[in-house]
């Protein structure tokens, strides 16, 4: 028994490092923005934004290839073939000396990252299903929000004794420790028996199969309203405490008080999605998402910022209710699907982030010098979201009595 649950403890520990290298590759680089833009010519602050919404974009297009590959010939080998694409990424973002050059770098660090981010959720869904599957995701996350907490801090100590440069080398040995682990200690997961030859139809064969999953169609939208509300938080965290409140020195602390926020939540599911179902849980978050939102627009419409604490307790309350919808979202996605797990986790990647990502540009715009915009787009993804979900709910009750 002792030895099971060490087993399983390493195994969440391994997925979450996969899923954490994303991560560090965003969070770390938060308070050297403003630098890295002087250094490579940007003259709009907000264009700054990019280094972390087009990462995003790599990230989702990514798993694209990465799946399928994944479900032909097992998920390790996809592992490895992510890793050497981030390496030559992380170089030529070192090496950029324009806007264009370092975007370019940013969007291949995320498709080559994409395949451990992707391939860690199809390997635990070929382990575990159902409650108990989004009782691991929970665990895992718990892990994995540990990085957000600190990497904001460590990119400003390796900014103050170093440079920016050397905050893509210490992300660049992160990975390599991460992936010899990986090799040493975990074993395939996706049995040959279970592989699907890889064919020109393996996308659309299992696009189509996918469309037969109404449940995942929803959850996957709902994840890509969600997404690309926190993704505007994650692009402008730094222009909103550097440049609106004027906390460059506090900012790393702050952001990772807040993650700490996203974290505690993401751990309470881990014990309550077990007693209430991922359903009731999303359910209820979503109501509290949109509920903060609100409260905040009808307080502080038409003013200026408030205080920083005010702020900050509104975030915090944001993030507790988007922890605990994180991990649901993916398992209620992937749980229908799980004989395409790596073409499933894929294509639902692929839509989520894709949706995101101009949701977050495009709100990202208008923060720029009031929250107010930002609790504005996190409202109107609520409601998006609430939609879809009461949309999933009444089809369910329908199929039923029918």
């Amino acid at each position: 028994m002792l030895k099971k649950k060490l087993a399983q403890f390493e195994f969440i520990t391994l997925m979450a490092s996969l899923m954490s290298i994303v991560a560090l590759a965003i969070d770390a680089l938060l308070p050297a923005l403003d630098i890295i833009g002087i250094t490579i010519g940007t003259t709009n602050p907000a264009d700054n934004q990019l280094l972390i919404t087009m990462i995003f974009l790599g990230l989702g297009i990514g798993p694209l290839f990465f799946g399928p590959i994944s479900d032909s010939i097992g998920r390790k080998p996809v592992v490895y073939m992510g890793f050497a694409l981030f390496i030559v990424a992380s170089l030529i973002c070192v090496f950029a000396t324009s806007l264009e050059m370092m975007v370019v770098g940013r969007i291949l660090q995320g498709i080559g990252l994409s395949a451990p981010r992707t391939i860690s959720i199809a390997m635990i869904r070929d382990i575990y299903s159902g409650d108990y599957m989004a009782r691991i995701m929970s665990f895992i996350t718990v892990v994995f929000i540990l990085v957000p907490i600190i990497a904001p801090a460590m990119g400003k100590f390796v900014l103050d004794h170093y440079d920016w440069k050397a905050i893509f080398y210490v992300q660049l040995l992160f990975s390599v420790l991460v992936s010899a682990w990986f090799w040493k200690r975990q074993a395939e997961t996706l049995a040959v028996s279970k592989r699907i030859a890889f064919t020109p139809s393996i996308f659309s064969n299992g696009l189509k199969e996918l469309l037969k999953h109404k449940t995942t169609i929803g959850y996957t939208l709902i994840s890509g309203f969600i997404m690309g509300s926190f993704m505007v938080y994650l692009s402008a965290s730094q222009q909103i405490f550097e440049e609106q409140y004027h906390l460059k020195n506090e900012f790393p602390y702050i952001f990772g008080l807040l993650a700490i926020s996203i974290g505690s939540a993401i751990y309470l599911n881990g014990t309550l999605v077990l007693k209430y179902g991922m359903e009731k849980l999303i359910t209820t978050s979503l109501l509290a998402f949109f509920g903060i939102s609100l409260t905040y627009i009808i307080l502080f419409y038409n003013t200026p910022n408030p205080n920083i604490v005010i702020l900050l307790i509104f975030f915090g309350l944001q993030f507790f209710s988007i922890g605990f919808l994180f991990g649901n979202l993916r398992a209620m996605t992937m749980e229908p699907i799980g004989h395409i797990a790596g073409i499933g986790a894929a294509i639902t990647g692929f839509v989520s982030t894709i949706m995101a990502v101009p949701i977050s540009i495009y709100i990202g715009k208008f923060v720029s010098s009031s929250t107010l915009p930002l609790f504005i787009g996190f409202l109107v993804c609520a409601v998006l979201s609430m939609a879809i979900l009461y949309y999933l709910k009444t089809s369910a009750k329908k199929e039923v009595l029918a």
